[in-house]
């Protein structure tokens, strides 16, 4: 029995790459042009579309594309961005979607002609946290990961060295809605391409605390 515990225990410890394929998503709120090919997402965003809850600016919308699956437990989920940014507020990057009160957006945003990584995280009301780039990179790359009811948020330009941006909380043991987020608050859209969109489960922690204490 043991030995099963044991083998059991490394082989919950090790990360599974999930094969995700991006033409068995789902969307909510489909925008009129998009289009999937070699593992690759490209859309026109919606015109005057985002996601916001309430604080500051006293509004809420929920009506910009989100691209998704939907996972349980604990993960890694990263992608890397490709935009043609025009005007302020145009954004893309990763989502996670409890429901339309609690969900994170983490990203890049063009604001007064700088390119943001930019993150809003929402519990009934939004917050939004920004870090200012000296220059338009050609893409970015972003990473969140799940662990209990925390979420840590990356960017990175080579997917080699992230950079934390944020830690979030969210609400754990709970499925969440994952994928591929743009919106377009001010203008009249924007291409925007998604690429390399990966899912890692995690070993969920309680449950390997529990296996080494049972040894």
């Amino acid at each position: 029995m043991k030995k099963i515990i044991a083998s059991l225990l490394l082989a919950c410890s090790a990360p599974i790459m999930m094969a995700q394929s991006l033409d068995k998503m789902q969307w909510f709120n489909e925008p009129e042009k998009w289009d999937v090919k070699d593992k690759t997402l490209s859309m026109y965003v919606t015109p005057q579309s985002d996601y916001w809850r309430i604080s500051h600016y006293g509004f809420t919308v929920d009506d910009a594309p989100f691209y998704y699956s939907t996972y349980g437990g604990e993960f890694e989920v990263k992608v890397k961005l490709t935009g043609d940014y025009k005007v302020r507020f145009d954004q893309m990057g990763l989502m996670l979607r409890i429901d339309h009160e609690n969900w994170i957006k983490a990203g890049v945003e063009f604001v007064d002609g700088k390119l943001n990584i930019s993150a809003v995280v929402t519990h009934k009301t939004s917050d939004w946290s920004v870090i200012q780039l000296d220059k338009v990179p050609p893409y970015v790359w972003v990473k969140a990961v799940r662990r209990l009811d925390a979420v840590e948020l990356f960017y990175s330009y080579d997917d080699e060295t992230y950079t934390m941006m944020r830690n979030a909380h969210l609400q754990d043991n709970v499925p969440i809605m994952i994928g591929l987020m743009a919106a377009c608050p001010d203008g009249q859209g924007f291409e925007a391409k998604f690429e390399n969109f990966k899912v890692t489960h995690l070993p969920d922690q309680r449950r390997l605390q529990w296996l080494e204490n049972n040894k």
